[in-house]
């Protein structure tokens, strides 16, 4: 049960390894014109990997991790890091921030600030948070994993006996992605200390026949909802089937890595989106550095039983939809499964709402639990 202050200091030779791996990378031919049809154009991942390799200042991003206060407990055998800032306010709600894949707790960092301490950033002190970042089982900091079974009902648990390890016996739950399915099985498993789940991704399979009238924009949702349930994408199957495999390629080759990473970002990304590319070469580091491309894969081999299952649950549901979410969800679906008590729609925003655009998230965040502490 103990929580250890953690640092993180990744020692120079390592990084001179990495230097000299992208020094040394055999790079593929590319087919004229094809643009993005084929993958990550070659000219991108070279002009990255360059400037990974001479320009990047890992020591930069490793002080801001490092002026956060960061831990280390072990839960059900496995070291789990976590971000933890208590809010300067007196009656501040614990709120757990989950992230998914490929992400990191990177993802949250700019909405530390204004959830912690709103009266500095010109809000509400009432709707301050204490915030919880862990890294998921097998991510970052939180890895590698070291046995079988790290599905999504697992990590959940694992997170609620964090909660209660920091002392808190009332909590909301935040993600998209893997956090978005986490959160809300956290709502399940422990509904007595969950006042409420918000999300930014929830693909609510859409039944046979469907039984509640649908507008045009929600019709075209149901129809790439259920695209994307019957054809999973080729990252998707490959995590989801052969992660070992998968993975020699990714922890031998940082250039691979990168890569496997920064096309997700190129496609699940608002195009007007300004996320760095400093910021997306931190956050191939978290998996680079701690070899975890691996681990992290597996939680879709782990989890692949209880994809597309309902997860119903009692608290309260918030739902923040961005035009530019891999599949944006339908709020008729949706309610079937969930009390849902505020559902949101928004003009700008893509899958990693939380690092695009903190400014519409946080607020969103804020108003949701406002009717839940």
């Amino acid at each position: 049960m103990t929580i250890v202050p953690f640092r993180i200091d990744i020692p120079d030779a390592d990084l001179a390894d990495l230097h000299d791996r992208i020094g040394r990378t055999r790079w593929p031919d590319q087919l004229d014109g094809v643009g993005t049809a084929y993958g990550v154009p070659l000219d991108r991942v070279q002009k990255l990997a360059e400037y990974w390799r001479t320009g990047y200042d890992w020591r930069a991003h490793e002080a801001r991790l490092n002026a956060l206060p960061q831990f280390t407990t072990e839960i059900d055998g496995q070291s789990i890091y976590f971000i933890h800032v208590r809010s300067p306010e007196p009656n501040a709600l614990p709120l757990l921030l989950i992230h998914g894949w490929p992400g990191s707790v990177l993802e949250f960092l700019d909405c530390v600030g204004p959830l912690t301490d709103p009266r500095a950033h010109g809000g509400d002190p009432a709707d301050a948070f204490d915030v919880v970042i862990p890294a998921i089982p097998g991510f970052g900091f939180s890895g590698p994993t070291k046995d079988t079974g790290w599905d999504v009902r697992r990590v959940a648990a694992a997170f609620a006996v964090l909660m209660r390890r920091l002392g808190y016996d009332r909590y909301g739950a935040q993600g998209g992605d893997w956090g978005s399915i986490i959160s809300r099985a956290l709502a399940n498993q422990d509904p007595e200390h969950v006042v409420g789940v918000h999300v930014n991704f929830l693909v609510a399979p859409p039944p046979k026949d469907i039984d509640v009238p649908l507008s045009d924009t929600d019709q075209a949702r149901v129809d790439a909802m259920r695209t994307y349930m019957a054809q999973p994408a080729g990252y998707f199957r490959q995590q989801a089937t052969r992660p070992q495999t998968l993975a020699y390629g990714l922890t031998d080759s940082p250039v691979g890595q990168l890569a496997w990473i920064a096309e997700k970002f190129a496609e699940w990304t608002d195009p007007t989106s300004t996320v760095s590319d400093d910021l997306l070469l931190t956050n191939v580091m978290l998996y680079w550095l701690t070899g975890t491309a691996n681990s992290s894969a597996r939680i879709y081999y782990e989890s692949l039983a209880v994809r597309g299952a309902p997860m119903t649950f009692d608290p309260p549901l918030g739902v923040a939809v961005f035009p530019h979410e891999l599949v944006p969800a339908v709020r008729g679906l949706v309610e079937r499964q969930h009390r849902v008590t505020r559902w949101s729609e928004f003009d700008r925003g893509g899958h990693f709402a939380a690092l695009e655009v903190p400014d519409l998230l946080v607020p969103d965040v804020q108003a949701f639990f406002r009717d839940h502490r």
